[in-house]
């Protein structure tokens, strides 16, 4: 799957990145799955805002994105579910998980939106991989925030995708817990042949990058 991004410049912040150097604001950027795509930026420069806008969470920017040539303000609301269920998966900065429903409930109501990619006994298989089995029975809201990430890692891994947007995906996380994320994240995506799109602060070595661009 490609995504195509051809002089994206998100209005609201027009005046603050007109003078930025940037390789992907007012460019034609090309991303072809299977890369891995690292995007390095600073805060308040743009990465959550640019998430959103190519999963068509935000509509106020300038240029296009098309997903395999068609531009998303043209994909109706029906296709663009189709899209997230079978080709892109995404980690969100804020997680967005239903706190009063438990860790695992909001892991499952991923896995059963299409056709199940796994069974449900992965969930538990993943759950020890990254250490919150215990807490698969508690509600989210009152799982820590690093929890809470996993939980979410686990959430996007559930369904197939080509693409796999994250958006600082281990900013509560030790380094003990980030290499095991690490590892589960390249295991499905090397199954998929899934590429993704990882935005964060710093320079780092978590994955073998196809390449980094500066937002």
């Amino acid at each position: 799957m490609q995504i195509e991004l051809t002089q994206i410049i998100p209005v609201p912040l027009k005046d603050k990145l007109s003078n930025r150097a940037s390789d992907i604001w007012n460019k034609t950027v090309l991303f072809q799955s299977p890369q891995k795509i690292k995007i390095k930026a600073p805060s308040g420069s743009g990465k959550t805002t640019f998430i959103h806008t190519l999963y068509k969470l935000r509509y106020d920017y300038a240029g296009d994105v098309c997903y395999d040539g068609i531009n998303i303000k043209n994909i109706q609301d029906d296709a663009l579910a189709t899209i997230r269920q079978q080709k892109i998966s995404i980690i969100f900065q804020d997680l967005r998980l239903f706190p009063n429903l438990t860790a695992g409930e909001n892991i499952e109501l991923n896995r059963v939106l299409q056709a199940p990619f796994y069974e449900k006994e992965k969930i538990n298989e993943m759950a020890e991989a990254l250490g919150v089995a215990s807490i698969l029975a508690q509600r989210a809201g009152l799982c820590s925030y690093g929890e809470q990430q996993r939980i979410a890692i686990i959430r996007a891994m559930m369904q197939p995708f080509e693409w796999l947007l994250m958006d600082e995906p281990f900013s509560h996380l030790d380094q003990e817990n980030i290499s095991k994320a690490i590892t589960l994240i390249k295991t499905e995506c090397d199954k998929r042949n899934a590429g993704f799109i990882l935005t964060d602060l710093d320079d780092d070595e978590h994955f073998e990058y196809t390449g980094t661009i500066q937002l």
